[in-house]
């Protein structure tokens, strides 16, 4: 087969979470466990940082890898989901597994597969951890996908585990109260292995502290130990709690060598030398262009802040979600002054642009209705005027089909 024909049997042969939702999430780890053993357990062979978190772990994984990078370490990134080509979620140093690598993988593994019932997120794990074991990485940087406890991630014992933080997300799968979907992300937990909890929150604070202390895991919440401040490439005044979190993870990693300008250089070329997309990134001049990735109640208000710092003349809003988001807690915290540009993402899982619509009226926010997100885009842009500023969001799914 050839790369793109390897991707659209993996696409169409095995659930995925981001297209497919509750259906596809396995909720155990015997799938990943047994896939791991059949490929000698390839995790076992290189040390690790696990991150996981409602918010801001894939800007944290990008942040780790790069001022790894900068100390000359080479460094495995795997992150999901991807937004243009699937080989973002697997990276060494920057750069993308091989397409060649992907295309072995699958053929050389295919009889098991055909075998199995695994899940997308179960095989591309494997992959990715066959492949930085084969490309002997000194470290890998490693996001869990969903939740924590029962992630597919979740076999490796890192060097250090970082949670950033803890907010209302999936909640049909990890739980409805915030101390029980903290539970879940404490699941990376491991003994006698340290962990950083980004942001203290009193809710979620007495599970990480109980669990820790089950694990004798030593427990620091960075943003009580943590006064330095550094500058980073990637935009958003949310990045400064990131920052604390990677900051103490890079403090309490063991036996690695890490100077400060190593991490003030590779918090300043994170996108350099990560390939990061999606978060507060700029797409267009006159009219300013911005495009966010936040999706979750927590995320967006963040968002929503920065935005409110911004100077323009008139706002215009491309705005599309997925259906299981809780959108009138959502869509309370959108700018009313704003023009907006209702859109469905081309998955299964997205919201129809017209109930969307429908929605939003209650919160008086007003706009059209269009076909599809690369409709509603063009639209924003044709309507704008050189002193607006246009944001794309909602969803990972509207930014990806933007960008």
């Amino acid at each position: 087969m050839t790369y793109q024909e390897t991707l659209d049997w993996m696409f169409d042969q095995l659930p995925m979470y981001q297209q497919k939702g509750k259906i596809a999430f396995n909720n155990k780890l015997d799938g990943i466990l047994e896939f791991s053993e059949f490929l000698g357990n390839p995790h076992r062979n290189f040390k690790s940082i696990h991150v996981a978190g409602t918010n801001g772990k894939g800007s944290s994984s990008h942040m780790l890898a790069s001022i790894l990078q900068e100390a000359g370490y080479k460094v495995g990134l795997y992150t999901s989901p991807h937004l243009k080509d699937f080989r973002e979620r697997i990276r060494i140093n920057g750069k993308p597994v091989t397409k060649a690598f992907v295309k072995k993988f699958i053929s050389d593994n295919r009889d098991f597969f055909d075998n199995r019932h695994l899940s997308f997120f179960e095989m591309t794990v494997g992959m990715a951890f066959r492949y930085f074991s084969q490309q002997h990485v000194d470290i890998a940087v490693v996001e869990v996908g969903l939740g924590g406890r029962l992630d597919s991630t979740n076999i490796i014992t890192p060097e250090i585990s970082l949670i950033t933080n803890i907010g209302f997300d999936h909640m049909d799968m990890l739980g409805d109260t915030l101390p029980k979907i903290a539970f879940e992300k404490a699941g990376i937990i491991k003994a006698n292995v340290p962990v950083v909890v980004s942001e203290y929150q009193d809710e979620t604070a007495p599970v990480f502290v109980g669990v820790a202390k089950e694990k004798n895991a030593k427990l620091i919440f960075a943003d009580q130990e943590i006064s330095e401040t550094y500058k980073t490439s990637l935009k958003g005044k949310y990045q400064t709690k990131n920052i604390k979190g990677v900051l103490a993870v890079i403090a309490a990693l063991p036996n690695f060598n890490v100077h400060k300008e190593h991490i003030a250089k590779g918090l300043h070329k994170v996108i350099e030398n990560t390939g990061l997309m999606g978060r507060w990134q700029q797409l267009g001049q006159a009219p300013n262009i911005i495009c966010d990735t936040a999706h979750n109640k927590e995320g967006l208000k963040l968002v929503m802040e920065q935005l409110g710092d911004e100077a323009y003349d008139t706002l215009h809003i491309v705005l599309g979600f997925v259906k299981e988001k809780d959108l009138k807690s959502i869509l309370a915290m959108f700018p009313t002054h704003a023009i907006y540009y209702f859109c469905k993402p081309n998955i299964s899982r997205g919201l129809p642009a017209d109930i969307l619509m429908e929605m939003a009226k209650e919160h008086n926010l007003k706009g059209e209705v269009f076909k599809d997100v690369p409709k509603a885009y063009n639209a924003a842009k044709q309507a704008a005027n050189t002193s607006d500023f246009i944001f794309v969001g909602g969803s990972t799914f509207v930014v990806a089909e933007v960008l």
